[in-house]
């Protein structure tokens, strides 16, 4: 059985593989935190001071534009890194967008200096760095494509399918839809609208009940 200070590299076994120094120096520096649900983890403006992996929980990278319209752009789950923060340690940089947990949230967190480190010094964690980063970049690429070239009303089945799950039932507001799709809230409700217009949902107060989710699948997978 591992012990308590190491068991959270069973949640990345490429790290477990790093050289006997490389993993002792990455278990010395980093710490286990606890962060509660609704917590702000960066913001526009600040300075990324440690490199994070997730093992529980989920937190949300959103931006918000100067006119106030947001827009997420991606999660972090247990098992993976944030590509906003590995970006701002890599360049030295400051956070261009908001992260906030969704639920409670325990991660690991590696300060700068040691990042910079074990970057300098081993291939493994290099390659651990630098092969996460690039599967971060194509989830956010996919974003990118879906809002400038995806219908929007195929984008909201497909959001809706997501969200209810088995009870067939979401909920949350028009504005919290059109954060995830980024688009405008006027714009979601017409369409939540029309959907209705035509069968497939029924909307109440804080709820969207799926009432056709075959309509729904055919729509999300409309050319």
């Amino acid at each position: 059985m591992a012990e308590p200070q190491t068991a959270w590299l069973e949640t990345f076994p490429e790290l477990a593989r790093l050289s006997a120094d490389d993993r002792a120096l990455l278990l010395a520096r980093s710490q286990v935190v606890a962060l509660p649900a609704g917590m702000t983890v960066f913001a526009p403006g600040q300075a990324a001071e440690s490199f994070l992996l997730l093992l529980e929980g989920t937190v949300k990278v959103q931006q918000v534009s100067p006119g106030g319209r947001e827009i997420v752009l991606y999660r972090v789950s247990g098992g993976e890194s944030c590509i906003m923060t590995t970006a701002c340690l890599l360049s030295h940089d400051s956070y261009a967008a908001e992260g906030q947990t969704e639920t409670p949230v325990e991660a690991v967190a590696l300060p700068q200096e040691a990042f910079d480190l074990l970057l300098a010094r081993s291939p493994d964690f290099r390659r651990f760095v630098f092969a996460d980063y690039a599967r971060r970049i194509g989830d956010l690429m996919q974003v990118v494509e879906e809002v400038a070239f995806e219908r929007i009303d195929k984008r909201l089945a497909q959001k809706l399918i997501a969200r209810a799950g088995a009870a067939d039932l979401v909920t949350g507001t028009h504005q919290d839809l059109a954060i995830e799709l980024g688009s405008a809230r006027e714009v979601v409700s017409r369409h939540l609208k029309e959907l209705q217009r035509r069968g497939l949902v029924e909307l109440s107060r804080g709820r969207i009940a799926l009432l056709d989710r075959s309509g729904l699948e055919a729509l999300a997978a409309a050319d």
